[in-house]
């Protein structure tokens, strides 16, 4: 080998050199391959990790006391869309579920509205924090009917994990004496609405109207009005069967409820065939079997309701 060709060979190797250093280079300042941040808001964790993973990112988690379902992705960071190099943190805020030190304190509220509070905090968890145990230890005493007057745990005790709360509820005073509301001559419409007003247990039966009646009018009452009887009398209307025109219908909604030992507030609404809602009546029920006039389009749907969950419904022909 000549002179000259060794000094050609060293002279191509320091090129090589050269060229592969600037090429590493310009690699290093380049960095990873650019990629877009997928939407992992409002995902459950684990679906949003497998996103990131495919997308060669990688997470940095941050824990937050939410009413939102455990383990829920409220938020990330950069957001859905950029574009960002591979190997890219993204920080996604966790919901921790609901967060509850102390145990409130429940006494002197309805039981009703304590329920459908601890079924709405909790409804988007598959544990919830609180549950509470039913049925419910009743007891006469001053407070209204269905108020909670004693609970247990007490108010004020740490909270560490489910906690199953046990209620006393009150059954109003014994003996409590009312008189009796005066619902005759009212139109279905004013009685139901009355009822909804006085809170008193009723019964309803109907029949064709005889001579000087009106159609579609309570005529008669048991007990009658202004008679003084205890709180939970049930009080027997007779309504008389009102006017249809063509394509209505008339009957009585019927269902059996099971006995409380005070009155817990149910609704009855309809739906008609146009999609039109309709609110029959809301009130406070002791129970048992329930029967309830309607006059209402052909092919209505009636809704009974119990804090506002849905018991049972029913098409009308």
């Amino acid at each position: 080998m000549t002179g000259k060709t060794f000094a050609l060979m060293a002279l191509g190797m320091s090129i090589f050199a050269v060229f592969v250093g600037v090429a590493v280079f310009f690699s290093a300042v380049q960095g990873a391959e650019q990629t877009m941040v997928p939407d992992v808001t409002g995902k459950d964790m684990i679906s949003a990790l497998l996103e990131l993973q495919e997308k060669e990112l990688y997470p940095r988690l941050q824990m937050r006391s939410s009413q939102e379902k455990r383990g829920l992705i409220l938020e990330q960071d950069p957001v859905a869309g950029a574009l960002v190099k591979a190997e890219r943190r993204i920080r996604l805020v966790v919901s921790q579920g609901i967060i509850l030190n102390t145990l409130e304190d429940y006494r002197g509220r309805s039981i009703d509205d304590v329920k459908v509070e601890i079924q709405t905090l909790f409804a988007s968890t598959d544990f919830p924090l609180f549950t509470i145990k039913e049925p419910f230890m009743a007891q006469f005493s001053k407070e209204p009917a269905g108020t909670i007057i004693e609970q247990k745990p007490e108010p004020g005790t740490s909270v560490s994990g489910a906690v199953e709360l046990e209620f006393v509820v009150s059954k109003g005073e014994e003996n409590a004496i009312m008189k009796t509301p005066n619902f005759t001559g009212l139109s279905l419409e004013a009685c139901l609405e009355q009822i909804g007003k006085t809170v008193v247990d009723f019964a309803f039966d109907s029949r064709p109207a005889q001579m000087g009646e009106k159609a579609g009018v309570v005529v008669a009452q048991t007990p009658a009005p202004g008679i003084e009887t205890e709180v939970s009398t049930r009080i027997k209307l007779t309504l008389t069967d009102p006017e249809t025109k063509e394509g209505e219908t008339f009957g009585l909604f019927t269902y059996a409820l099971p006995q409380n030992p005070y009155p817990i507030r149910i609704e009855i609404s309809a739906v008609t065939p146009d999609g039109d809602k309709l609110g029959l009546l809301k009130t406070n029920f002791l129970g048992g079997d329930l029967a309830v006039p309607y006059k209402l389009p052909v092919g209505s749907v009636i809704k009974l309701s119990m804090l506002d969950r849905e018991l049972f419904r029913k098409t009308v022909f």
